[in-house]
């Protein structure tokens, strides 16, 4: 995965850092949800100056003793399939929607089981059990507390982080498949989660466009 910009989402404290990618707040503010952009001055300010940092910041994990090219594009992943996790158990926590709770939590299994496979297919490959998140993603709940702690709970927000979680998500698994390091049933493994994670997107978009109506 060399040299390329959706590098920027991975997490900061991996090792060893290469370089650093500038853009404007505006430019990164842009990223951001309409519920976000819509938040007042000061959430504005707490929101972008913590994804302008998350995002900003380049790194790659490093590659561990004895590990494969399989296992390292592996591991990468493995911290936004570990956000997914993260992000929907806190959807979860926060919904007072029966409804919408309940597919939250089909989310939860499913992302807990995707870092199952993930992880399987990467200690045969020489690698470690990866168990940590990206720094964005850290950041972005950081600013879902903040957000949540001005204007309290709101079912319409909390479906934006979703998508715009399941959106990196999706970048995280066309990196991976584009990286041309996966081979045989490992790439057929991470494929079919790009399928899912992919359907999961299209699914949240149109409880979106419902809550619109």
């Amino acid at each position: 995965m060399k040299n390329n910009p959706s590098a920027a989402y991975y997490d900061a404290t991996t090792q060893p850092k290469r370089s650093k990618n500038g853009g404007t707040l505006g430019s990164l503010l842009s990223k951001v949800p309409a519920t976000i952009k819509n938040a007042s001055t000061a959430q504005k300010i707490i929101g972008g100056s913590l994804l302008a940092l998350g995002i900003t910041l380049l790194a790659r994990t490093n590659k561990k003793a004895g590990a494969s090219d399989q296992a390292a594009t592996l591991d990468e992943l493995l911290y936004f399939v570990n956000d997914r996790i993260k992000g929907y158990e806190r959807a979860v926590s926060e919904s007072e929607d029966a409804q919408l709770r309940g597919y939250y939590k089909q989310l939860v299994s499913q992302s807990q089981q995707f870092a199952t496979d993930l992880n399987t297919y990467l200690t045969r490959e020489g690698g470690e059990r990866e168990t940590s998140t990206t720094l964005k993603g850290k950041l972005y709940r950081t600013f879902m507390e903040a957000q949540a702690a001005v204007t309290g709970h709101s079912e319409k927000s909390l479906l934006a982080f979703n998508i715009h979680g399941e959106m990196w998500a999706l970048k995280a698994y066309k990196e991976a498949l584009a990286d041309q390091t996966l081979t045989g049933p490992m790439r057929q493994a991470v494929d079919r989660q790009y399928q899912l994670s992919q359907q999961t997107y299209e699914r949240l978009k149109k409880l979106e466009e419902k809550q619109a109506a």
